[in-house]
């Protein structure tokens, strides 16, 4: 990539290093583990991103374009579940402060992700918590308006 940046196979190389990157977490165990991509370390994660995104945007036409740009959407979602991860260990553990920043992250750099659903919950829970009545009604009007038939939303009504 460094010594032919314009070569015309270059597309190739960009994907398999995020290839590489993507699945770096699969090694002896990991038949057993079944690992998940939310659970493991970030930093493949963005080069595995940065790498799949280098095809799409220098190269759309190639052959490898669509199945980076689903890849990059996967890890995305992934990033965003790391994220309610944390939010949840965070609640869990009464730390509701920390708890309400991981979920906002969410809501605001992943606003298409399927995570961003629990990190509403999250956060009106710990509103709640908080006894910050207004903050939780209105993260949970923004559930209710964007997911009403969420499970979430039913576990705040009770």
């Amino acid at each position: 990539i460094k010594m032919y940046p314009n070569h015309a196979n270059v597309d190739y190389a960009w994907y398999l290093k995020g290839l590489v990157n993507f699945n770096d977490q699969y090694g002896m165990f990991s038949q057993i583990t079944t690992p998940d991509m939310s659970d493991r370390d970030p930093k493949s994660t963005r080069e595995s991103f940065v790498a799949f995104k280098e095809v799409v945007a220098r190269i759309p036409d190639s052959k490898y374009a669509e199945d980076a740009a689903a890849r990059m959407r996967y890890l995305v979602n992934a990033q965003a579940q790391a994220e309610v991860n944390v939010a949840r260990f965070y609640f869990a553990r009464k730390a509701y402060l920390a708890s309400i920043q991981r979920s906002q992250t969410v809501v605001r750099d992943f606003q298409r992700a399927p995570a961003v659903e629990e990190a509403l919950y999250l956060m009106a829970r710990s509103y709640d918590e908080l006894n910050l009545r207004d903050l939780r009604e209105d993260a949970e009007r923004v559930l209710a308006l964007n997911y009403p038939n969420s499970r979430y939303l039913q576990q705040l009504k009770k």
